[in-house]
C-alpha cells in the first residue's frame, strides 16, 4: 500500500460539481492498493499517518501530528500510485489492485484510519472522476510506502 500525505490548509474534493469532501487544516491522503496488501500493512499506515509530526509547534518546528492539532483529514484513492512507468511512456497500473479487491481494503483503511484518529475521515469516491482541490501548506508531501518500512 502506498500513500501520499498532503500537508493542507484546506482540501476539497468534487464528483459531478458536488462537494463531496471538504476540510481545513489537515492531511489530504491519496492511497494506492495491490493485491499483497492486507490488515498489517493497514495497520502500521494508519498509525504512521495519524502520529506524522508534520505540523509546526510553538516554535514553528514540526513537532506535532494531525492527532495533536485536532486537524481534519480527506483520503482518496489514487490507483496511479501503483503505475510502473520503467518501459516505454505509457505508464502500466498492472500493480494495482482491480475494485473486488481494493474497495474492501480501501473501505477497512478508512475505517482503521478514522479509529486512530478517533474522528471521522472524509473521503472522495472509490473509481469516480475526482476533481482534488487543495492548498499544500509548506509545502510538505511525503511519501509512504508500506512494504518499505525503512
Amino acid at each position: 500500500m502506498k500513500v501520499v500525505i498532503q500537508r493542507v490548509s484546506q482540501a476539497s474534493v468534487t464528483v459531478d460539481a458536488k462537494i463531496v469532501a471538504d476540510i481545513q487544516k489537515g492531511l489530504l491522503v491519496l492511497v494506492g492498493i495491490e493485491d499483497a496488501d492486507a490488515q498489517e500493512d493497514i495497520n502500521w499506515l494508519c498509525q504512521k499517518i495519524t502520529n506524522l509530526r508534520v505540523f509546526g509547534d510553538e516554535n514553528d518546528v514540526m513537532n506535532l501530528s494531525v492527532k495533536d492539532i485536532e486537524g481534519e483529514v480527506i483520503v482518496v484513492s489514487q490507483f496511479t500510485l501503483h503505475a510502473l512507468t520503467k518501459k516505454g511512456n505509457r505508464p502500466s497500473y498492472i500493480k494495482a489492485s482491480k475494485p473486488e479487491i481494493a474497495i474492501p481494503l480501501y473501505e477497512n483503511f478508512v475505517e482503521s484510519l478514522e479509529k486512530e484518529l478517533g474522528k471521522k475521515v472524509q473521503t472522495g469516491i472509490f473509481g469516480a472522476d475526482m476533481k482534488v482541490l487543495l492548498l499544500n501548506d509548506g509545502p510538505v508531501t511525503i511519501q509512504i510506502d508500506s512494504k518499505n518500512k525503512e
